[in-house]
Protein backbone atom coordinates (compact mmCIF):
# COMPACT_ATOMS: atom_id res chain seq x y z
CA UNK A 1 0.00 0.00 0.00
CA UNK A 2 1.83 2.92 -1.09
CA UNK A 3 -0.53 5.94 -0.68
CA UNK A 4 -1.38 6.38 2.57
CA UNK A 5 -3.22 10.28 2.78
CA UNK A 6 -6.61 10.44 2.86
CA UNK A 7 -7.16 6.91 3.94
CA UNK A 8 -8.22 5.40 7.58
CA UNK A 9 -6.03 3.52 10.10
CA UNK A 10 -7.49 1.79 13.14
CA UNK A 11 -4.66 0.94 16.05
CA UNK A 12 -5.28 -0.84 19.22
CA UNK A 13 -3.36 0.00 22.29
CA UNK A 14 -2.58 3.40 20.62
CA UNK A 15 -3.13 5.67 24.49
CA UNK A 16 0.76 5.30 24.47
CA UNK A 17 4.13 3.23 23.35
CA UNK A 18 3.98 1.95 20.07
CA UNK A 19 0.15 2.31 19.58
CA UNK A 20 0.52 6.31 20.45
CA UNK A 21 3.35 6.25 17.85
CA UNK A 22 2.04 4.50 15.22
CA UNK A 23 -0.68 6.91 15.62
CA UNK A 24 1.11 10.05 15.59
CA UNK A 25 2.70 8.49 12.53
CA UNK A 26 -0.06 7.64 10.18
CA UNK A 27 -0.96 11.62 11.32
CA UNK A 28 1.64 12.86 9.39
CA UNK A 29 1.06 10.51 6.69
CA UNK A 30 -2.18 12.30 6.56
CA UNK A 31 -4.73 9.57 7.78
CA UNK A 32 -7.94 9.99 9.59
CA UNK A 33 -7.41 7.76 12.92
CA UNK A 34 -9.45 5.24 15.02
CA UNK A 35 -7.98 4.88 18.33
CA UNK A 36 -8.79 2.32 20.53
CA UNK A 37 -7.32 1.52 24.01
CA UNK A 38 -8.77 -0.20 27.80
CA UNK A 39 -6.69 3.03 29.45
CA UNK A 40 -9.74 5.81 28.71
CA UNK A 41 -7.80 9.41 30.35
CA UNK A 42 -4.31 7.98 28.40
CA UNK A 43 -6.66 7.28 25.47
CA UNK A 44 -8.16 10.94 25.73
CA UNK A 45 -5.02 12.83 26.44
CA UNK A 46 -3.45 11.39 23.27
CA UNK A 47 -6.53 12.16 20.88
CA UNK A 48 -6.68 15.46 22.51
CA UNK A 49 -2.75 15.62 21.34
CA UNK A 50 -3.45 14.09 17.77
CA UNK A 51 -6.54 16.64 17.14
CA UNK A 52 -4.55 19.20 18.65
CA UNK A 53 -2.39 18.59 15.73
CA UNK A 54 -4.81 18.73 13.12
CA UNK A 55 -6.05 15.06 12.75
CA UNK A 56 -9.10 13.25 12.07
CA UNK A 57 -9.71 11.38 15.23
CA UNK A 58 -12.54 8.43 16.86
CA UNK A 59 -11.44 7.26 20.18
CA UNK A 60 -13.05 4.27 21.84
CA UNK A 61 -12.09 2.26 25.34
CA UNK A 62 -11.44 -1.11 24.23
CA UNK A 63 -10.95 -4.41 25.77
CA UNK A 64 -9.35 -6.31 22.93
CA UNK A 65 -9.65 -9.62 24.75
CA UNK A 66 -13.35 -9.07 24.26
CA UNK A 67 -14.99 -9.78 21.04
CA UNK A 68 -17.78 -7.74 21.36
CA UNK A 69 -16.10 -4.54 22.11
CA UNK A 70 -13.48 -5.08 18.96
CA UNK A 71 -16.97 -5.71 17.24
CA UNK A 72 -18.62 -2.21 18.25
CA UNK A 73 -15.25 -0.75 17.48
CA UNK A 74 -15.36 -1.70 13.16
CA UNK A 75 -18.74 -0.73 13.79
CA UNK A 76 -18.77 2.71 14.59
CA UNK A 77 -15.53 2.87 12.48
CA UNK A 78 -17.05 1.71 9.24
CA UNK A 79 -19.79 3.99 10.61
CA UNK A 80 -17.64 6.96 11.12
CA UNK A 81 -14.82 7.21 7.96
CA UNK A 82 -16.74 4.62 6.00
CA UNK A 83 -13.63 2.43 4.86
CA UNK A 84 -10.67 1.22 6.91
CA UNK A 85 -7.46 0.76 4.64
CA UNK A 86 -4.53 0.21 7.86
CA UNK A 87 -5.32 -2.37 10.85
CA UNK A 88 -2.70 -2.45 13.58
CA UNK A 89 -3.69 -4.73 15.80
CA UNK A 90 -1.00 -3.88 18.94
CA UNK A 91 -2.59 -3.97 22.31
CA UNK A 92 -0.30 -6.20 24.33
CA UNK A 93 0.53 -7.28 28.16
CA UNK A 94 3.44 -9.56 29.71
CA UNK A 95 4.03 -11.09 32.72
CA UNK A 96 7.57 -12.69 33.38
CA UNK A 97 6.73 -15.98 34.66
CA UNK A 98 7.44 -19.73 33.92
CA UNK A 99 5.22 -21.81 32.68
CA UNK A 100 4.12 -23.70 36.18
CA UNK A 101 4.30 -20.40 38.05
CA UNK A 102 1.74 -18.71 35.04
CA UNK A 103 -1.71 -18.87 36.81
CA UNK A 104 -4.46 -19.63 34.91
CA UNK A 105 -5.76 -15.83 35.60
CA UNK A 106 -2.48 -14.97 33.81
CA UNK A 107 -2.61 -17.51 31.04
CA UNK A 108 -6.34 -16.04 30.28
CA UNK A 109 -5.48 -12.10 30.30
CA UNK A 110 -2.29 -12.58 28.33
CA UNK A 111 -3.77 -14.74 25.65
CA UNK A 112 -6.67 -12.82 25.78
CA UNK A 113 -5.19 -9.29 25.00
CA UNK A 114 -2.04 -10.91 22.48
CA UNK A 115 -3.45 -13.19 20.79
CA UNK A 116 -7.28 -13.00 20.71
CA UNK A 117 -7.35 -9.58 20.60
CA UNK A 118 -5.26 -10.19 17.14
CA UNK A 119 -8.06 -12.94 16.50
CA UNK A 120 -10.58 -10.09 17.15
CA UNK A 121 -9.39 -7.35 14.89
CA UNK A 122 -9.21 -9.66 12.13
CA UNK A 123 -12.68 -10.91 12.40
CA UNK A 124 -14.50 -7.81 13.04
CA UNK A 125 -12.35 -5.48 10.38
CA UNK A 126 -11.20 -8.22 7.41
CA UNK A 127 -14.77 -9.24 6.09
CA UNK A 128 -15.88 -5.39 5.35
CA UNK A 129 -12.17 -4.27 4.14
CA UNK A 130 -11.97 -7.31 1.75
CA UNK A 131 -15.52 -6.95 0.68
CA UNK A 132 -14.71 -3.24 -0.71
CA UNK A 133 -11.60 -4.69 -2.59
CA UNK A 134 -9.20 -1.45 -2.01
CA UNK A 135 -5.87 -1.70 -1.22
CA UNK A 136 -5.13 -2.44 2.20
CA UNK A 137 -2.85 -3.77 4.92
CA UNK A 138 -2.73 -5.36 8.40
CA UNK A 139 -0.16 -4.76 11.25
CA UNK A 140 0.06 -7.49 13.67
CA UNK A 141 2.20 -6.47 16.60
CA UNK A 142 4.13 -9.85 17.85
CA UNK A 143 7.62 -9.61 19.34
CA UNK A 144 10.82 -11.43 18.66
CA UNK A 145 9.46 -13.03 21.73
CA UNK A 146 7.27 -14.71 18.86
CA UNK A 147 10.24 -16.29 16.92
CA UNK A 148 12.88 -17.28 19.95
CA UNK A 149 11.92 -18.45 23.02
CA UNK A 150 13.08 -16.64 26.26
CA UNK A 151 13.48 -17.71 29.80
CA UNK A 152 10.56 -16.16 32.02
CA UNK A 153 7.85 -15.33 29.71
CA UNK A 154 6.10 -18.45 29.19
CA UNK A 155 2.77 -16.87 28.39
CA UNK A 156 4.09 -14.04 26.51
CA UNK A 157 6.24 -16.15 24.01
CA UNK A 158 3.26 -18.21 23.56
CA UNK A 159 1.39 -15.66 22.60
CA UNK A 160 3.51 -13.75 20.03
CA UNK A 161 4.49 -17.20 18.61
CA UNK A 162 0.36 -17.79 18.17
CA UNK A 163 0.59 -14.24 16.72
CA UNK A 164 3.05 -14.94 14.22
CA UNK A 165 1.85 -18.49 12.51
CA UNK A 166 -1.71 -16.61 12.86
CA UNK A 167 -0.11 -13.42 10.43
CA UNK A 168 1.66 -15.96 8.33
CA UNK A 169 -1.63 -18.09 7.64
CA UNK A 170 -3.12 -15.34 7.29
CA UNK A 171 -1.09 -13.89 4.33
CA UNK A 172 -0.99 -17.31 2.47
CA UNK A 173 -4.88 -17.40 2.48
CA UNK A 174 -4.87 -13.59 1.37
CA UNK A 175 -2.42 -14.50 -1.32
CA UNK A 176 -4.73 -17.36 -2.42
CA UNK A 177 -7.57 -15.05 -2.96
CA UNK A 178 -5.69 -12.47 -4.40
CA UNK A 179 -6.85 -10.11 -2.32
CA UNK A 180 -5.92 -6.39 -2.14
CA UNK A 181 -4.75 -6.41 1.40
CA UNK A 182 -1.27 -7.36 2.30
CA UNK A 183 -0.14 -8.39 6.02
CA UNK A 184 2.83 -7.47 7.96
CA UNK A 185 4.20 -8.95 11.27
CA UNK A 186 6.49 -7.10 13.32
CA UNK A 187 8.70 -8.59 15.49
CA UNK A 188 10.84 -6.01 18.07
CA UNK A 189 12.86 -6.64 20.51
CA UNK A 190 13.35 -3.63 23.55
CA UNK A 191 10.73 -0.76 22.64
CA UNK A 192 10.75 1.85 25.64
CA UNK A 193 7.11 1.16 26.55
CA UNK A 194 5.42 -0.15 30.06
CA UNK A 195 5.22 -3.16 28.16
CA UNK A 196 6.79 -4.13 31.99
CA UNK A 197 4.07 -2.49 34.39
CA UNK A 198 1.42 -4.44 31.95
CA UNK A 199 0.06 -5.13 35.33
CA UNK A 200 -1.35 -1.89 36.17
CA UNK A 201 -4.73 -2.76 33.43
CA UNK A 202 -5.63 -5.36 35.44
CA UNK A 203 -7.93 -5.62 38.77
CA UNK A 204 -5.95 -5.09 42.14
CA UNK A 205 -6.39 -9.21 43.02
CA UNK A 206 -5.60 -10.62 39.93
CA UNK A 207 -1.78 -8.41 39.68
CA UNK A 208 0.95 -10.20 40.72
CA UNK A 209 2.02 -10.17 44.66
CA UNK A 210 5.57 -10.30 44.88
CA UNK A 211 5.18 -13.49 47.20
CA UNK A 212 4.25 -14.88 44.22
CA UNK A 213 7.03 -14.96 42.11
CA UNK A 214 10.27 -17.12 42.55
CA UNK A 215 13.78 -15.40 43.07
CA UNK A 216 14.58 -16.45 39.52
CA UNK A 217 11.17 -15.12 38.45
CA UNK A 218 11.41 -11.58 40.05
CA UNK A 219 15.13 -11.54 38.72
CA UNK A 220 14.04 -12.07 35.08
CA UNK A 221 10.98 -9.48 35.59
CA UNK A 222 13.88 -6.96 36.64
CA UNK A 223 16.16 -7.83 33.73
CA UNK A 224 13.39 -7.20 31.40
CA UNK A 225 12.21 -3.75 32.92
CA UNK A 226 16.12 -2.64 32.64
CA UNK A 227 16.47 -3.86 29.37
CA UNK A 228 12.92 -1.94 28.40
CA UNK A 229 13.93 1.11 30.13
CA UNK A 230 16.75 0.96 27.44
CA UNK A 231 15.47 0.13 24.60
CA UNK A 232 14.42 1.49 20.97
CA UNK A 233 11.67 4.38 21.35
CA UNK A 234 8.45 3.79 19.99
CA UNK A 235 8.64 6.04 17.42
CA UNK A 236 11.69 4.28 15.78
CA UNK A 237 9.63 0.86 15.47
CA UNK A 238 6.54 3.00 14.04
CA UNK A 239 9.02 4.48 11.06
CA UNK A 240 10.38 1.03 10.70
CA UNK A 241 6.67 -0.08 10.10
CA UNK A 242 5.08 2.43 7.75
CA UNK A 243 8.87 2.02 5.89
CA UNK A 244 7.98 -1.99 5.40
CA UNK A 245 4.22 -1.26 4.41
CA UNK A 246 5.45 0.62 1.58
CA UNK A 247 7.58 -1.91 0.41
CA UNK A 248 5.23 -4.50 1.14
CA UNK A 249 7.40 -6.82 3.78
CA UNK A 250 6.08 -8.94 5.47
CA UNK A 251 8.74 -9.74 8.67
CA UNK A 252 9.23 -6.57 10.31
CA UNK A 253 12.57 -6.94 12.83
CA UNK A 254 13.75 -3.76 13.98
CA UNK A 255 16.65 -4.48 15.95
CA UNK A 256 19.23 -6.04 13.70
CA UNK A 257 21.16 -7.67 17.27
CA UNK A 258 17.69 -10.21 17.11
CA UNK A 259 18.23 -11.83 13.50
CA UNK A 260 21.25 -14.19 14.57
CA UNK A 261 18.94 -14.90 17.27
CA UNK A 262 16.60 -16.16 14.65
CA UNK A 263 19.07 -18.07 12.94
CA UNK A 264 20.53 -20.04 15.68
CA UNK A 265 16.66 -20.85 17.14
CA UNK A 266 15.98 -22.57 13.10
CA UNK A 267 19.49 -23.69 13.15
CA UNK A 268 18.76 -25.75 16.65
CA UNK A 269 15.99 -27.42 15.13
CA UNK A 270 17.52 -28.34 11.66
CA UNK A 271 20.44 -29.76 13.36
CA UNK A 272 18.84 -31.07 16.29
CA UNK A 273 20.35 -29.32 19.15
CA UNK A 274 18.87 -28.16 22.53
CA UNK A 275 17.58 -24.83 21.86
CA UNK A 276 20.59 -21.89 22.77
CA UNK A 277 20.03 -19.55 25.43
CA UNK A 278 18.88 -15.55 23.65
CA UNK A 279 21.56 -13.68 24.84
CA UNK A 280 18.81 -10.79 25.08
CA UNK A 281 19.96 -10.00 28.62
CA UNK A 282 18.00 -12.90 30.42
CA UNK A 283 19.56 -14.43 33.37
CA UNK A 284 20.88 -17.52 32.34
CA UNK A 285 21.04 -19.35 35.81
CA UNK A 286 20.15 -19.10 39.53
Amino acid sequence: MQSLSGKVAVITGAAEGIGRAMAMRAHAAGMKLVIADIDQERLSHTAAELEARGAEVLARRVDVSQADDVDALAEAAFACFTDVHLLVNNAGVAVAKSAWETSISDWTWVLGVNLYGVIHGLRAFLPTMLERRQPGHVVNVASIAGLISAPGMAAYNVSKHGVVTLSEGLHHDLRLRNAAVGVSVLCPAWVRTRIAESERNREPDERTKPSEQSPIAAKAANAIAEAVEAGLPPERVADHTFVAIAEGRFYILTHPETGPLVRSRLEDILEDRLPTPPAMGFPRRA
